[in-house]
């Protein structure tokens, strides 16, 4: 990822907008379990930031839980209410976020943590949080433990094409919260071959790519998925996953 605060991280952090339907057909969504350990119990007003057309959302919702969605990209937004009509989706950051003080139970963010400031998001997110709320963070990490995703790695980690795998290093979380608690929930997305394209194809540096040297890559990934034995003459593939967890909470007040 390029440093935060460049050019390039800023190009990278707002060029969703532009690829949104692409993002809500292409991206994943979230195993079952990470969502039960991030959520507290008991919890009943949720905020998902940063979030997107709503991945994480629908899963929320579909715990009865009260969500409100906050994103910063008008293009996301418009996609979200897209998919999802009645819930309500905001324009807000991480920094500055357009609700009431004491007014959600936990804060939610997927794929998003690594795009804020984190100072400054965790004090803000405190605002918002009652007394001892959650804040949870996930990231989607592919697992190259399989040969094929192995090479799909190699490819998009060449010099100049892309960044490989979606690891980094873990959260920034400051005061006022407590120590993180991780963990990681292996699970897998199937896919069809023309999914798996598409999925590459909206992660934040392949859409800022030139685009030659995107499709010299997108095509290279169709040619391994035609040729590996893993996926040849295949109609959907799983791609494994590792959801990569973290939790806190903000003081009890």
């Amino acid at each position: 990822m390029p440093e935060p605060g460049s050019q390039a991280w800023e190009r990278q952090r707002t060029s969703f907008g532009e690829a949104a339907a692409l993002y809500e057909r292409a991206r994943p969504g979230y195993p079952p379990e990470a969502v039960d350990w991030l959520l507290p119990a008991g919890a009943r007003r949720v905020v998902d930031l940063a979030a997107g057309t709503g991945k994480l959302t629908r899963l929320l919702v579909a715990r009865g839980l009260e969500v409100v969605a906050v994103e910063p990209s008008a293009g996301m937004r418009a996609e979200f209410a897209r998919v999802l009509p009645g819930v309500p989706v905001l324009d807000g950051t991480a920094e500055a976020l357009p609700l009431d003080d004491a007014c959600a139970d936990a804060v939610l963010v997927a794929q998003g943590w690594h795009w804020v400031d984190p100072e400054r998001a965790s004090r803000e997110v405190a605002r918002v949080l009652v007394p001892g709320g959650r804040l949870g963070l996930v990231w989607n990490e592919r697992d190259p433990s399989e040969a094929w995703v192995g090479e799909l790695e190699r490819i998009i980690a060449e010099p100049g094409i892309g960044h490989g795998r979606d690891d980094m290093p873990a959260p920034e979380v400051t005061d006022p919260f407590e120590a993180l608690e991780n963990t990681r929930f292996p699970w897998s997305s199937t896919l069809t071959p023309a999914d798996v394209v598409e999925l590459v194809a909206s992660r934040s540096w392949a859409i800022t790519m030139p685009p030659p040297r995107r499709e010299a890559m997108l095509a290279d990934i169709r040619q391994l998925l035609a040729r590996h034995s893993d996926t040849a003459g295949r109609d959907v593939v799983d791609l494994p996953y590792i959801a990569r967890c973290y939790r806190t909470r903000s003081p009890a007040g």
